[in-house]
């Protein structure tokens, strides 16, 4: 029997991901469209970008607790602030990989249909956003003690400084 390239329980571990990514998706879809459009002219209607930071961050929230307490829920660590900001982080890196897929072949190769922007951005980049956040998450956000990569020390280091104004306060 040939070696296994991936455990079974990295296996579940992955599909447990699949689906709290899945749930973060119609979040920030379903968010963004409602906030557009519910009811014909949705509260944001007039404003596209903030409806997008909207969703995003709630898409961010669920795609945390989703993980957190289902997917990586073995591994958190104890302190959920230091957590959420590393998870936020990765979120945010992922998000420029895709970015980065729609801008190589928007403005470098030129491909600028419709169809084109949602194959590199929502695709591609989607595909190469999803591997980097599994991995990133693994190792350096839900990993009680830390992977020594000097992310989770500058986490600690930002969020326990006390300004010098509130020492002793």
């Amino acid at each position: 029997m040939p070696p296994r390239l991936v455990s079974s329980s990295t296996l579940r571990q992955l599909a447990r991901f699949g689906v709290v990514g899945a749930l973060g998706f119609v979040t920030d879809v379903g968010g963004f469209n409602l906030l557009r459009y519910a009811g014909g002219e949705g509260p944001l209607h007039d404003y596209p970008l903030s409806a997008k930071v909207v969703s995003g961050t709630l898409a961010t929230i669920v795609a945390w607790l989703g993980n957190r307490f289902w997917t990586f829920r073995s591994t958190r660590r104890d302190k959920a602030h230091h957590e959420f900001l590393l998870f936020a982080v990765v979120a945010t890196l992922g998000t420029l990989i895709a970015m980065g897929c729609l801008w190589v072949s928007h403005y470098w190769l030129g491909f600028r249909s419709p169809l084109a922007d949602n194959i590199s951005a929502n695709g591609v980049g989607l595909v190469l956003a999803t591997g980097f956040r599994f991995w990133a998450y693994r190792r350096h956000v839900f990993s009680q003690h830390g992977d020594h990569s000097g992310l989770s020390e500058i986490a600690e280091h930002h969020l326990t400084e006390v300004p010098a104004d509130r020492q002793g306060a």
